[in-house]
C-alpha cells in the first residue's frame, strides 16, 4: 500500500492516503475522509472546532470522556460510542464491547483490550481501544494501556497506531515501543503526553528513539 504524509500548515496532523489524521490534544485523535468527521477521547476541544460525525471515548475518565468537549463537537445526528462506563457518565450513546463490531456502509469500528498490568488506574474490562476501518485505512487507538498480550493480535494489521507513551497511568515510551514492534504498523504516533496532564515532551522523543520503524511525532 502507497503512502504518503504531508504536514499541515499551523496543524499537528499528517495525510495518509485520503485521509486527514490529527493529534490533537493529549490522546485526541481526529480522522476525516471524504464524508465523515471522527473523533476519539475529545478533550480541550474549541469552540470553533469542526463538528462530529462520530465520537468515541475509550473510557470514562476525565481525560478522555469530556462531557463539555462531546457537546462542542455535538451535532443532532452525531453518533456517540463507548464501553458502559462512557454510557453511564454521558447519559447516552451506542454501546461496544471488547470483540464487538459496528459495521457501518464506510466505517467500521472494533473494541479491543486496554488495561494495565501491575497498576489499579485502568483494570480490564474498565476501557478498550479501537480499531477504526475507513477507506481501507486501519487506524488502531490504544486508549489507555499497558504492553498487554492482546496486541499479538493486531501485528500486521495496522497502518496508523496511536500509542500512550507517558508512564504512571500506561504504558511508557520504552514499552510502547516493544507495543510498536509487535503491532507493526506503518506508522506509529505517541500520544498521552505533554499536555498537562501526563507525561512530557520527552517522552514522545524517546519513543521515536526507541522504536526502530516508522514513526511520527504529530
Amino acid at each position: 500500500m502507497s503512502f504518503d504524509i504531508a504536514y499541515k500548515v499551523k496543524v499537528l496532523g499528517m495525510k495518509y492516503n485520503n485521509l486527514e489524521i490529527e493529534l490533537l490534544k493529549h490522546d485526541t485523535v481526529k480522522i476525516k475522509s471524504k464524508n465523515k468527521v471522527i473523533y476519539i477521547d475529545p478533550i480541550k476541544i474549541g469552540n470553533n472546532a469542526e463538528k462530529a460525525d462520530i465520537i468515541i471515548c475509550t473510557h470514562g475518565h476525565f481525560d478522555h470522556c469530556s462531557r463539555q468537549d462531546i457537546l462542542r463537537l455535538k451535532k443532532d445526528e452525531t453518533a456517540i460510542i463507548g464501553p458502559s462506563g462512557v454510557i453511564k457518565k454521558l447519559g447516552e450513546g451506542h454501546l461496544i464491547k471488547v470483540g464487538q463490531k459496528l459495521n457501518g456502509s464506510e466505517i467500521k469500528i472494533q473494541a479491543v483490550e486496554a488495561y494495565n498490568i501491575g497498576k489499579k488506574f485502568h483494570p480490564k474490562g474498565l476501557g478498550i481501544g479501537i480499531v477504526i476501518e475507513i477507506d481501507g485505512i486501519k487506524i488502531y487507538h490504544a486508549g489507555d494501556t499497558d504492553l498487554i498480550p492482546e496486541m499479538k493480535e493486531l501485528a500486521g494489521k495496522i497502518d496508523v497506531a496511536f500509542l500512550p507513551v507517558s508512564g504512571t497511568y500506561t504504558m511508557n515510551a520504552e514499552e510502547a515501543a516493544k507495543a510498536a514492534e509487535i503491532i507493526k504498523p506503518k506508522v506509529a504516533i505517541p500520544m498521552h503526553y505533554n499536555a498537562g496532564i501526563a507525561g512530557k515532551e520527552k517522552d514522545g522523543e524517546e519513543f521515536k528513539k526507541k522504536y526502530k520503524g516508522k514513526a511520527e511525532i504529530l
